[in-house]
């Protein structure tokens, strides 16, 4: 997965797999950038001590595992005579929160001092949680199964963590503008993110591209607008990837919506017999599992924190700790000064839940929401943390990338051609576009 060791190149990029992962999966991105930029100007590191079930084992762990990972290669390298001056780090799904955490530790111990931070990507990652923007059954279902099946890491995934001592989730921490994870991502010469428009079930549009909308909800209300130049097109102009469609839609007949919606039944019917046959034993299985990767996982936690898994905890815990307390100040000044408002609906707001809940105070709050945001889609139904992170995040100057695949239903695989398969061509456009933006 790396270069040899007596390549002369003097940068080193990392790419962290996601969820479930290891490194095979991001082997078309190392590829594609290898075909880009020579062995002898660019070192690729695959990060590997993540692998597998190991990724239930939180955000925290991850990236601390990650830095260590990192700073041992620029040893190894230096032992052999290579001096690493410019870093790059990859992150996909899952691993781009991890990639964001080593960094903010990689900032705290000097590393960026004498090494350059150039480019920092990442692919469908869950920049603001994946929590389900939305009120009912279904996604408080959805919302309470991924939080409680996936161990520390789906607390964090979740946002119902939290950290240390500062009573907020992680991920909040990490989009602080104050904190180490901010400052040391705001060093990336160039930084970006692509985000599926449809079909990723994992890692929703919002999420993966830091987003207060989502135009791609309804594509028959909206006109896609893509980057010139692409041999088939895929990706959106960042600065304007989609316009709603002003032109008036002709009213069908009823036998045009017919046999529109036969159509549409005869093209779903095999996927939806496989998800009947599938589910009765899929569900219990992934339900064993789970218990069984949640207790494997706890094992790992407890020899990680007790200092026992090869990694030196006090290189990387004592700055956060600092960074936690001026957290908890913050959040302790918020409850004094908001409402007990769980989530921001959607304009126009939906009926208040509860007697301290009144329509109007949600109206105005879903105004001043709308305000921040001068696009002409409605604002989702987001907590007001998110909007704070948003804000943090895009104060970076983070390049969004829109990916709109739509020839195969696994965008989240697609969009870095997780394993060769027919459809996933599109994510090959997507992983081009990337490796020929990439800064060596």
């Amino acid at each position: 997965m790396t270069c040899p060791p007596t390549s002369t190149a003097e940068h080193l990029c990392v790419l962290v797999h996601g969820l479930w992962g290891n490194p095979n999966h991001l082997n078309f991105l190392r590829e594609t950038l290898q075909a880009q930029h020579p062995e002898d100007r660019l070192h690729i590191l695959g990060a590997k001590s993540n692998a597998n079930g190991h990724t239930y084992d939180g955000i925290e762990v991850g990236g601390e595992r990650i830095t260590n990972e990192i700073e041992q290669k620029i040893k190894d390298l230096s032992h052999d005579g290579t001096k690493i001056k410019r870093i790059s780090i990859v992150g996909y799904s899952l691993g781009g929160m991890v990639a964001r955490y080593a960094i903010g530790l990689l900032y705290n111990n000097g590393v960026f001092r004498d090494i350059e931070p150039v480019n920092f990507t990442t692919f469908a990652t869950l920049h603001l949680g994946i929590r389900a923007p939305k009120r009912g059954y279904g996604a408080q279902f959805w919302n309470e199964m991924g939080s409680r099946t996936l161990s520390t890491s789906g607390q964090q995934m979740f946002m119902v963590d939290q950290f240390r001592d500062t009573g907020r989730p992680l991920l909040a921490i990490m989009a602080d503008r104050k904190s180490i994870f901010i400052k040391g991502l705001r060093m990336f010469k160039n930084k970006s993110v692509y985000a599926n428009t449809i079909n990723d079930r994992s890692v929703p549009y919002f999420t993966a591209g830091i987003s207060r909308t989502d135009p791609f909800v309804d594509l028959d209300k909206v006109d896609l607008n893509y980057l010139p130049g692409q041999d088939e097109p895929v990706i959106l102009d960042p600065s304007n990837p989609a316009s709603p469609r002003k032109a008036k839609i002709q009213e069908r007949t009823y036998y045009e919506r017919m046999s529109l919606l036969s159509q549409s039944a005869r093209s779903t019917l095999p996927f939806y017999a496989v998800m009947f046959l599938i589910l009765p034993i899929g569900i219990p299985t992934y339900l064993v599992n789970s218990i069984y990767q949640t207790y494997k996982s706890a094992q790992r936690i407890k020899l990680h924190e007790g200092g026992q898994a090869g990694i030196s905890l006090g290189r990387y815990r004592i700055p956060l700790l600092e960074e936690a307390q001026a957290a908890q100040d913050r959040v302790y000044e918020r409850l004094t000064d908001s409402s007990d408002k769980d989530y921001l609906p959607t304009p126009p707001p939906e009926r208040a839940t509860s007697s301290t809940e009144s329509l109007d105070d949600v109206s105005k709050l879903a105004q001043k929401q709308s305000k921040k945001n001068d696009s002409e889609f409605p604002t989702l139904a987001l907590t007001e943390e998110q909007f704070d992170m948003i804000d943090s995040l895009d104060s970076l100057g983070i390049t969004k990338y829109p990916v709109h695949i739509h020839k195969h239903r696994h965008t989240h695989a697609a969009i870095v051609v997780r394993m060769k398969k027919p459809g996933f061509e599109q994510g090959e456009v997507v992983v081009r576009h990337w490796a020929q933006k990439f800064e060596v």
